[in-house]
């Protein structure tokens, strides 16, 4: 039996403001969308041409608050073949929220508290 990974979901507040996001700060674009018939959700997945993993965006229609993500200790990291690139597009959108120079990467946080670890390319 095996197995892959496919996705990771993370529940969004303003799915609009969220998209947005992740087209501007990692390029990624919707590959898909699932619509309730009743309007109560929506699923969006985001992905690129470097990976088969997606990212999972869901928006519920009757969520009236922004979500509490506790600790926010868990995280996904994207690598990077620019990281210097990276760092001042992350820098100008104002969303670096930590960063580890001696360890050579740094964190985003996406709209919804999210954090995003991003690495540099392995060479």
């Amino acid at each position: 039996m095996n197995f892959k990974i496919v996705h990771n979901n993370y529940n969004v507040y303003d799915l609009e403001k969220s998209l947005a996001f992740y087209q501007e700060a990692l390029g990624m674009r919707e590959i898909r969308r699932k619509e309730a018939k009743d309007g109560s959700f929506i699923i969006v997945y985001l992905g690129n041409e470097q990976a088969h993993h997606l990212i999972e965006l869901t928006w519920l229609r009757d969520w009236d608050h922004p979500y509490n993500l506790g600790d926010n200790e868990i995280h996904l990291a994207l690598e990077t073949s620019d990281f210097k690139e990276a760092y001042a597009l992350h820098k100008k959108m104002g969303c670096i929220c930590y960063e580890n120079p001696a360890m050579g990467i740094y964190f985003i946080s996406d709209p919804d508290g999210y954090w995003i670890e991003i690495v540099p390319e392995k060479k």
